[in-house]
């Protein structure tokens, strides 16, 4: 009795790497077996991509909703359901459902949400980011100042057993209200420590890298900036090669110019990657929803506090590509790098999440170039 085989040929195979014309990828019971040039391809069932690109699916490790719910509103396993499924159908095919700041009780419910829909083998599910509560407040965004606070040996306690036992921990921290001890008990744990929601100046932010962090959260925004004496933690970010970086890439967050620079700027072997920073409405049509008891409109292609804060993103990785190549002027590849392989390296995914590995099933994406740019034209779940 033989494998079910299917080709994917008649367009350009992403691998996560590199962009491979003349290919195909041969998959055997939904399980990648090789990638070949068409002059090599096996006997087997047929799917003529017409010209479309074939790419793993994203990897989004910034995600504080979807499909109309908002992750601090319901930590359930039904509603990690749903955000996951909204975020398949944009092409995220593994998300890490993000909580911002919120109470001590609904941090714990979300660990033990994400703990029971891993268990329950909810599909697309890579880990969870706690976003908080130990920012500061003086780029607190818009997270709720009330809830902002230092962490305490109980906060640590709770923070390290749930690196151990989810597939992914991340937390993004403020040196203001965590110390440095406390960010190399967490890396040690085996938490990703990503900095963020700062004030903190260069020097610091770098001992903090050196104690653990190996991360920052949505480079350029709610951070001390790059200044020309104070380079503070927008410039630690990219002067640390120990640092990888979360990138907003929807052309408010973040200015074109200011991207290209900072992706020239970064120090390896740390990169840049792809976020989303989506809220309840990605996936939907809806216009506004609530975070901690306000509302935020959605216009425009932005998401606004009633005093113009932008509250997270309306954005979707496709778009974000699209950005990258072009305003930015990236090449597809490495667009592409950024919303896959890299975050799934910086996530700590298995093999076959954000790259073609051989022998692992991997969630793909079927993408189609236009005049308008990239397009995502479905997702296939293996």
């Amino acid at each position: 009795m033989t494998d079910a085989r299917t080709l994917y040929r008649g367009g350009p195979i992403f691998d996560g790497d590199r962009l491979l014309e003349d290919s195909v990828l041969v998959l055997e019971d939904g399980h990648v077996a090789d990638i070949l040039p068409e002059a090599e391809a096996p006997d087997g069932t047929v799917a003529d991509l017409e010209g479309d690109i074939l790419s793993p699916g994203y990897v989004d490790l910034q995600v504080n909703g979807g499909g109309g719910v908002m992750f601090n509103d319901d930590q359930s396993v039904s509603a990690l359901r749903r955000m996951a499924e909204a975020h398949a159908s944009l092409g995220a095919t593994t998300i890490f459902p993000t909580l911002i700041t919120d109470t001590p009780d609904r941090t714990l419910a979300a660990i033990a949400g994400v703990e029971a829909a891993v268990a329950e083998g909810v599909e697309g599910i890579g880990g969870l980011h706690l976003e908080g509560p130990h920012l500061s407040l003086a780029r607190k965004g818009a997270h709720d100042p009330s809830l902002i606070r230092s962490m305490t040996d109980r906060d640590l306690d709770i923070l390290c057993d749930a690196a151990r036992r989810l597939p992914a921990l991340m937390v993004t921290v403020a040196p203001e209200n965590a110390t440095e001890d406390q960010v190399r008990t967490l890396a040690e744990a085996g938490a990703i420590v990503s900095l963020g929601h700062s004030d903190t100046d260069f020097d610091t932010a770098r001992r903090y890298a050196a104690a653990g962090a190996r991360c920052v959260t949505h480079l350029f925004n709610a951070m001390s900036q790059l200044g020309h004496r104070t380079p503070g933690l927008a410039g630690a970010a990219l002067a640390d090669g120990g640092l990888d970086c979360g990138l907003i890439a929807d052309g408010i967050h973040v200015h074109p110019a200011a991207m290209r620079t900072a992706i020239a700027a970064k120090s390896g072997p740390g990169q840049i990657f792809l976020v989303s920073d989506s809220m309840a409405p990605a996936g939907t049509d809806d216009r506004s929803f609530t975070l901690n008891g306000r509302t935020i409109e959605r216009a425009d292609g932005r998401l606004l506090l009633a005093d113009g804060t932008l509250a997270g993103a309306d954005l979707d990785l496709t778009t974000a590509v699209n950005v990258l190549v072009e305003k930015v002027g990236l090449d597809l590849t490495q667009a592409l790098c950024m919303a896959t392989s890299v975050p799934a390296g910086v996530g700590r995914q298995r093999p076959g999440v954000g790259r073609l590995v051989s022998g692992a099933a991997c969630p793909l994406i079927r993408l189609r170039r236009g005049a308008a740019g990239l397009s995502l034209v479905g997702t296939l779940l293996p």
